[in-house]
Protein backbone atom coordinates (compact mmCIF):
# COMPACT_ATOMS: atom_id res chain seq x y z
CA UNK A 1 0.00 0.00 0.00
CA UNK A 2 1.13 3.48 -0.72
CA UNK A 3 1.30 5.31 2.74
CA UNK A 4 1.40 8.71 0.98
CA UNK A 5 -1.56 8.38 -1.10
CA UNK A 6 -4.79 8.56 0.81
CA UNK A 7 -6.17 4.69 0.44
CA UNK A 8 -9.42 6.08 -1.24
CA UNK A 9 -7.22 7.84 -4.14
CA UNK A 10 -5.07 4.56 -4.30
CA UNK A 11 -7.95 2.33 -4.83
CA UNK A 12 -9.43 4.71 -7.51
CA UNK A 13 -6.16 5.25 -9.03
CA UNK A 14 -6.32 1.03 -9.12
CA UNK A 15 -9.51 0.73 -10.54
CA UNK A 16 -8.73 3.60 -13.40
CA UNK A 17 -5.42 1.54 -14.50
CA UNK A 18 -7.33 -1.87 -14.37
CA UNK A 19 -10.39 0.30 -17.05
CA UNK A 20 -7.93 1.12 -18.85
CA UNK A 21 -5.99 -2.39 -19.04
CA UNK A 22 -9.73 -3.86 -19.84
CA UNK A 23 -10.10 -1.03 -22.46
CA UNK A 24 -6.79 -1.88 -24.07
CA UNK A 25 -7.34 -5.92 -24.13
CA UNK A 26 -11.23 -4.95 -25.76
CA UNK A 27 -9.60 -2.94 -28.58
CA UNK A 28 -6.90 -5.33 -29.41
CA UNK A 29 -8.89 -8.13 -29.62
CA UNK A 30 -11.75 -6.57 -31.43
CA UNK A 31 -8.65 -5.59 -34.23
CA UNK A 32 -7.29 -9.13 -33.57
CA UNK A 33 -10.50 -10.69 -34.75
CA UNK A 34 -11.03 -7.88 -37.63
CA UNK A 35 -7.49 -8.58 -38.94
CA UNK A 36 -8.22 -12.07 -39.49
CA UNK A 37 -11.64 -11.76 -40.81
CA UNK A 38 -10.15 -9.32 -43.53
CA UNK A 39 -7.19 -12.32 -44.31
CA UNK A 40 -4.80 -9.94 -43.15
CA UNK A 41 -2.38 -11.87 -40.86
CA UNK A 42 0.06 -10.18 -41.03
CA UNK A 43 -1.32 -7.57 -38.84
CA UNK A 44 -3.08 -10.13 -36.72
CA UNK A 45 0.29 -12.09 -36.25
CA UNK A 46 1.98 -8.76 -35.13
CA UNK A 47 -1.26 -7.69 -32.81
CA UNK A 48 -0.65 -10.96 -31.34
CA UNK A 49 2.93 -10.97 -30.99
CA UNK A 50 2.98 -7.78 -29.22
CA UNK A 51 0.52 -8.45 -26.49
CA UNK A 52 1.35 -12.29 -26.36
CA UNK A 53 1.08 -12.17 -22.68
CA UNK A 54 -2.28 -10.61 -22.32
CA UNK A 55 -4.05 -13.44 -24.84
CA UNK A 56 -1.69 -16.59 -23.59
CA UNK A 57 -4.66 -18.18 -21.00
CA UNK A 58 -2.12 -19.37 -18.60
CA UNK A 59 -0.12 -16.04 -18.10
CA UNK A 60 -2.76 -13.52 -18.90
CA UNK A 61 -4.30 -12.95 -15.34
CA UNK A 62 -0.47 -13.28 -13.93
CA UNK A 63 0.45 -10.66 -16.26
CA UNK A 64 1.55 -7.35 -14.21
CA UNK A 65 0.81 -3.85 -15.12
CA UNK A 66 3.34 -1.33 -13.88
CA UNK A 67 2.61 1.88 -13.21
CA UNK A 68 3.36 4.74 -11.48
CA UNK A 69 1.68 7.97 -10.11
CA UNK A 70 3.80 10.55 -11.35
CA UNK A 71 3.27 13.52 -8.83
CA UNK A 72 4.20 10.35 -6.26
CA UNK A 73 7.34 9.61 -8.44
CA UNK A 74 8.30 13.46 -8.12
CA UNK A 75 8.29 13.62 -4.82
CA UNK A 76 10.04 10.90 -4.12
CA UNK A 77 12.67 11.80 -6.66
CA UNK A 78 13.50 15.05 -4.70
CA UNK A 79 13.43 13.46 -1.27
CA UNK A 80 15.76 11.50 -2.62
CA UNK A 81 17.83 13.67 -4.53
CA UNK A 82 17.72 17.03 -2.05
CA UNK A 83 20.30 17.34 0.68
Amino acid sequence: MNDTMPPEDFNNERARISKQRDDIMDIMTEKFKEHIANNDMNRAMALADEYFEWLHPDIAMHEDTLYSHETELKRTYLELTSG
